[in-house]
């Protein structure tokens, strides 16, 4: 059974320690059982600075600071902490197993409803601290053997994958989001979600994949669909795709992504659309130096989330018409000294999201400048610092451009 995102994560940019599990049972019926994850807490300071008036569809960075002169916050980082349970075994030829992921977060939620009101939950800032998120964001099945995998179940998106597994700032914050209920949310950080690509998402699909530990592999999958307003109704399911490429410390790779909306009955017939991107990069290096590339372009698929705003609102007349343009990239170089238990990285990444033909005209352009020192403490825990600088601005228009600074500490433990 291939080892899962979450456990791909401590080789994300070549760091000296791998993720490994403390704890793995034998059973005496030939199947193991496996439990492993991390937990991580972060200090973030955020301070937006005061005169952006940017107010585009999907802006990253508030155009005021809500509550003043900066804020604190101790949260969970951009990977959530991680409880992952595996069992496998092999039936007859047939490799068989189940896995359940379990990500709570360790910082309180935010009420807005109960916001400056009193009682023993929440403050005078909303929070409640009877509301932090647990997320169950992997259950699936594997069925497998010398011809590949099937995977079914819910699990990370193919499409654009591997733009955040390589992505620095999973170790770390990133970008932390616009408004009050995002820096105090009960959810993760960005990170470079909407700041350098499009979230993959856990979501629940049915994918096959090529034989895994050769050079290259393909997974294409079939996917819940989802609704991208204002098309309502979903006939067949999203078809999404990966390729990498690996050896050594070289890997490339590409994914896609297909899906058709439709409104019925409007103007006396269907109105359709069909969203669709396509994504991918590269990483090249050595034990101590790597430079990675990656980027993405669609149509109608959003620019945080998977078809969050990556069409107009108002009515599906015309058709494709009404699907924004989406597209940006990263670029990351990390350095780890010889023999040293420290690594620098430093990165760069922007989406942009502009209008459908059927709307005013604008183009929204997030980017995040992110630089991190990662301490490998011991062989499991990680000592991170991290400094982030986002931008909002609009191209179209002659507004002040949003701008949010982001220091932040933490520790991340892996087990």
């Amino acid at each position: 059974m291939k080892r899962v995102a979450l456990l791909c994560l401590g080789l994300a940019f070549g760091a000296a320690t791998a993720v490994e599990a403390q704890l793995t049972m034998q059973m005496s019926n030939g199947w193991s059982f496996t439990f492993a994850g991390n937990v991580n807490a972060f200090f973030v300071y955020t301070d937006v600075s005061e005169g952006g008036t940017v107010g585009a569809p999907g802006g990253l960075v508030a155009a005021s600071d809500a509550l003043g002169k900066g804020v604190s916050n101790i949260r969970t980082g951009l990977l959530p902490a991680f409880a992952v349970l595996d069992a496998k075994g092999k039936e007859g030829e047939t490799d068989v197993g189940v896995h359940f992921g379990f990500a709570p977060q360790i910082q309180c939620g935010f009420d807005d409803s109960r916001a400056g009101t009193s009682g023993s939950s929440v403050n005078s800032q909303g929070h409640d601290c009877f509301g932090a998120q647990i997320d169950m964001r992997q259950v699936f099945l594997t069925v497998g053997g010398s011809w590949g995998q099937i995977l079914a179940g819910r699990e990370l998106g193919l499409y654009q994958r591997q733009n955040i597994l390589t992505d620095q700032t999973l170790f770390g914050v990133g970008g932390i989001g616009t408004g009050v209920g995002n820096e105090f949310g009960a959810g993760t950080t960005l990170g470079r979600i909407g700041l350098g690509y499009v979230y993959p998402q856990f979501k629940a699909q049915m994918t096959y994949s090529t034989v895994a530990g050769r050079p290259f592999q393909l997974s294409v999958g079939v996917f819940q669909p989802a609704q991208n307003p204002p098309f309502t109704t979903i006939q067949l399911p999203r078809l999404e795709a990966e390729g990498v490429w690996s050896q050594g410390n070289t890997k490339l790779w590409a994914s896609g992504l297909l899906q058709r909306n439709s409104t019925p009955d409007v103007g006396g017939g269907d109105e359709s659309a069909t969203a669709w991107g396509g994504a991918g990069g590269a990483r090249f290096g050595s034990d101590m130096f790597s430079v990675t590339a990656s980027g993405y372009y669609g149509q109608g698929i959003g620019t945080t989330f998977m078809f969050l705003g990556g069409a107009t609102s108002t009515t599906g007349a015309g058709g494709s018409d009404n699907l924004r343009k989406s597209y940006g990239g990263i670029g990351q170089i990390t350095v780890t000294p010889a023999n040293s238990k420290v690594t620098l990285a430093g990165s760069w990444g922007i989406s942009i999201l502009s209008a459908a033909d059927t709307e005013t005209d604008f183009k929204t352009k997030n980017w995040l400048a992110s630089g991190g020192i990662y301490y490998q403490a011991t062989k499991s825990l990680k000592v991170v610092g991290e400094f982030n600088y986002a931008v909002t601005s609009d191209d179209v228009d002659t507004s002040d451009d949003n701008k949010e600074i982001a220091p932040a500490f933490g520790l991340m433990l892996f087990f």
